[in-house]
């Protein structure tokens, strides 16, 4: 573990990277704090992320018979900090059904880190485009629309991360 003691010298040299950083830092008190992520700013909903949502979407285990994974994280906005039994949902235009349909949408809980992973089946374009979309809907923060454009129609994963602000 590293410790760093933090005076306006040591700040303006390491150019506020050593609380970026993850290390722990001693301020004059002596006092030891996690490095946090204020200020962090909450993510804004996509063009596009609300169509074809389903409220109430059902948690599932998997989407159809799955082969593509979408993941990521559920952090609260200005400091950071994970947020654990969050409700997220997803759903695509699929190898097994297409973004309107029932069995192309299901949602997720967050674990004890923050994180999520549902796996679906493979991602194909519409509209030219291979995308995913997802909804953080619990109620406890403002809902969030995600439409994450894929690289590649071959990739088999896609990651998105939501900063959330409260309702």
């Amino acid at each position: 573990m590293t410790l760093v003691v933090l005076n306006r010298r040591n700040l303006l040299i390491a150019g506020g990277t050593v609380l970026a950083s993850g290390v722990l830092a001693a301020g004059t008190s002596g006092l030891l704090l996690p490095a946090r992520a204020e200020g962090l700013a909450p993510t804004e909903s996509m063009t596009g992320g609300a169509n074809n949502y389903r409220k109430g979407a059902p948690i599932v285990e998997r989407i159809g018979k799955g082969g593509f994974v979408m993941s990521g994280t559920v952090r609260r906005a200005g400091d950071g900090a994970p947020l654990a039994g969050q409700r997220i949902q997803i759903w695509a235009h699929t190898v097994e059904g297409q973004e309107h349909e029932p069995q192309s949408h299901g949602a997720t809980l967050t674990d004890k880190d923050g994180a999520f992973r549902l796996e679906m089946p493979q991602i194909i374009p519409i509209f030219g485009q291979p995308h995913g979309h997802l909804a953080y809907d619990s109620g406890e923060f403002k809902t969030v629309f995600l439409r994450p454009i894929m690289r590649s129609a071959k990739d088999t994963s896609l990651e998105a991360h939501f900063v959330l602000q409260p309702a």
